[in-house]
């Protein structure tokens, strides 16, 4: 194979749209086939992507929704999770280092920079490595940021972690995006995991909009999950008469899903009419539930009530009082229209009632009462 270079204007010895075009690029096989629109590095599906534009403008997207701490604890796990195919190319050779060397030299024709082993003490279980280069400091370079090399300390640590049998992390000591000659990383065995960092950002510096929506999923999530099961439950009642007092314990179980869906937040999606027997099980429920995980604030969501009369509307008043008295804030979301317009035909006096539109806003609420800072732009600043 010989080395090819196509341009952008056809001249008469470039291919033509329904070619296919082979080389090599440092002793790695590549292909383009233009009629299918797909490259191929080493036997991979590839992509090319121009770094200082389309990659940086992704990054910096990606990088703007979770904030840049987060963003780089993602790209680290994503480099730790990417050395399947890495490692099962270096153990075809007789040392660590020569799979490596053999490695670098696919990463270098694939525009990930050039690697290298600075040190590598097996007894201690230390590595060093070098990146110059990289596609990460190079768009971190056109941003004029300097964030770090997530997901190439996420790929070394990755690999020490095979080569000494435990987890390992990168701390990276110098950095191409802020003048360095490369990117460094010392990676040694630690206790450090992407899921611990994670949970220490939530504890220290509350919610962002990523960490709301993973809330907010969550919850819808186990609202359909139970709204399913109860419909198949009231389906097999009617067609079973046997199962008929053990179904309905479990859908009295159901008909009360109360929710953490943050820490001191509790959600009671409501659906359907609420007899005086049901509010009764709602209420004890909920209490139990406040007092057990000492939560300050309690949302009733309405969307699935269709209908609302006064016996039921008095029932809701009735539980949001008893939460209160037990320091529990009530917010109720969710009011569709037409009970609206029921509490309104009834005379219902709710003035005392905090409500809001929908479950989002609801536990926005509860976060901003509770002193949950909210989510703000990234800076495109240096970090370090």
């Amino acid at each position: 194979m010989t080395d090819v270079f196509v341009s952008g204007g056809r001249g008469p010895d470039q291919p033509k749209i329904d070619s296919r075009v082979e080389f090599g690029v440092g002793g790695v096989p590549m292909s383009f086939d233009l009629p299918k629109g797909m490259l191929s590095c080493a036997g991979h599906a590839s992509v090319l992507m121009w770094t200082e534009t389309t990659i940086s403008g992704l990054m910096l997207g990606l990088s703007r929704m979770v904030g840049v701490e987060r963003f780089n604890l993602a790209l680290q796990s994503g480099g730790r999770d990417s050395v399947d195919g890495d490692w099962a190319h270096i153990i075809t050779f007789p040392t660590f280092e020569e799979g490596f060397a053999s490695l670098a030299v696919i990463a270098a024709a694939a525009g990930w920079g050039l690697w290298e082993i600075v040190s590598l003490d097996r007894e201690r279980e230390i590595g060093r490595f070098r990146c110059t280069n990289g596609w990460e400091a190079m768009y971190q370079r056109a941003l004029s940021v300097c964030w770090g090399s997530g997901m190439m300390g996420g790929k070394f640590s990755g690999l020490c972690a095979r080569l000494f049998g435990s987890n390992c992390w990168a701390q990276q000591i110098s950095f191409q995006s802020r003048g360095d000659e490369a990117d460094e990383f010392i990676v040694r065995p630690s206790d450090r995991t992407v899921e611990g960092d994670l949970e220490r950002l939530l504890a220290a510096d509350a919610a962002t909009r990523a960490d709301l929506a993973v809330a907010l999923e969550r919850l819808r999530q186990e609202v359909e999950e139970r709204r399913v099961t109860e419909d198949a439950l009231r389906r097999t009642e009617k067609e079973n008469a046997f199962l008929i007092e053990q179904q309905a314990r479990t859908i009295a179980a159901l008909s009360t899903p109360i929710i953490q869906v943050w820490e001191g937040i509790l959600t009671l999606p409501i659906v359907g009419q609420v007899s005086g027997a049901r509010a009764t099980t709602i209420m004890q429920a909920l209490l139990h539930e406040i007092v057990q995980r000492s939560a300050h604030f309690a949302i009733l969501d309405l969307t699935g009530v269709d209908t609302l009369d006064a016996e039921t509307a008095d029932h809701l008043l009735r539980i949001v009082r008893a939460a209160e008295l037990l320091g529990a804030r009530a917010i109720v979301s969710g009011i569709r229209p037409r009970v609206a317009q029921t509490i309104v035909e009834l005379g219902v006096d709710l003035s005392g009632l905090t409500t809001v539109a929908d479950l989002e806003e609801g536990l926005k609420t509860a976060l901003r009462s509770m002193g949950v800072r909210a989510p703000s732009p990234i800076q495109a600043s240096s970090q370090r």
